[in-house]
């Protein structure tokens, strides 16, 4: 995650802060558990982003906001999957 790295224990509680965050902005509904995973693949996803843009974000709030940006993403992006399946009758 760049040069400040973020233990395990905080990348879960970040992690779910994030995931929470993101779910309360794109009005989901999800669970703790997705809420953390969500956060965490979310920061390891917008971290890269941001770091492919030049913007580079380290400890704990570059991890939220990063966090917060890929699970909003993340659950566009399943709503656009979910949304393009064709319904069986």
């Amino acid at each position: 995650m760049g040069g400040d790295q973020v233990g395990w224990i905080m990348a879960i509680i970040v992690g779910g802060v994030a995931g929470w965050l993101a779910e309360m902005m794109m009005k989901s509904n999800q669970s703790v558990f997705m809420n953390i995973i969500l956060g965490i693949v979310g920061a390891i996803i917008g971290n890269f982003i941001l770091s492919a843009l030049g913007i580079g974000m380290g400890g704990v709030l570059g991890y939220l906001i990063a966090g917060f940006l890929g699970a909003c993403l993340l659950i566009a992006i399943g709503r656009m999957f979910r949304r393009s399946t064709p319904r069986s009758v």
